[in-house]
């Protein structure tokens, strides 16, 4: 069975002399591990269209299971990441993270549309690297089902928390005198980073991005977004870890 198809490459090992194993997220066929046959071989239509972080168009061969590219093309190759090791970094916790959430060949039109977003963001420098990051994290979680409640306090039920904190392990916003025994295990926000995650949430696609907050409520949004995937997912992230590193 042939199916073209359009995706990103989220991870890429060299595979014998000449070939590369993919991982592919794409819309309709949702995330695939696929073998770009002849990819390392020069002069292959391959070559650009198999490097992690590539968008292309994939012209794919399905056999009991396994698939297998023998065309491809670029459609965008975010120039801008390839050009500064932090921002590269950057896009590889985005791309580790979504081989984490999604699940093998079930539609990911959301979570790869996301995706895009982020990362042309990222290369063009529409926002900057700590916003785009903590836009990512939290949308992703809540499109593959652990969306938290932030409308009010998960305790006492105000819609406007006093002193606002945000539990990564329940995905609750509580008040600070609310919870006890729970302060320890909760981060700190402002209004302005309890605002933000409201809008993450529940923005309409593509507009998710779009606010402005104070660096030290971005700072808080951050940690808040970066503790509730890790909690979320049992999982640490050595592509964050490294982005800290070089950033």
């Amino acid at each position: 069975m042939y199916v073209t198809t359009k995706g990103l490459v989220l991870r890429q090992t060299r595979y014998k002399e000449a070939d590369r194993i993919l991982t592919l997220l794409t819309t309709d066929q949702g995330k695939l591990t696929v073998k770009a046959r002849g990819a390392l071989r020069k002069g292959s239509r391959m070559s650009a269209a198999s490097q992690e972080l590539c968008y292309g168009e994939f012209t794919l061969f399905g056999n009991r299971g396994r698939w297998t590219a023998d065309e491809g093309s670029t459609i965008e190759q975010f120039l801008g990441l390839r050009e500064d090791i932090a921002q590269l970094a950057l896009g590889a916790y985005f791309a580790e993270l979504l081989d984490t959430v999604c699940p093998e060949e079930q539609p990911a039109g959301p979570a790869l549309q996301l995706a895009l977003n982020a990362l042309y963001a990222l290369s063009r420098g529409v926002y900057g690297p700590e916003h785009v990051k903590a836009v990512f994290e939290l949308r992703l979680m809540c499109l593959e089902g652990f969306q938290p409640e932030v409308a009010a306090c998960g305790v006492c039920g105000r819609t406007e928390p006093d002193g606002p904190m945000f539990s990564p392990g329940s995905g609750m916003v509580h008040c600070a005198g609310c919870a006890p025994g729970a302060l320890g295990a909760s981060v700190a926000l402002d209004g302005e980073a309890l605002s933000a995650m409201r809008h993450i949430v529940s923005a309409p696609a593509k507009k998710e991005f779009s606010f402005a907050i104070p660096d030290d409520s971005l700072e808080r949004l951050g940690r808040a977004t970066e503790l509730f995937a890790r909690y979320q997912l049992e999982k640490s992230f050595y592509s964050l870890d490294y982005w800290k590193s070089v950033k």
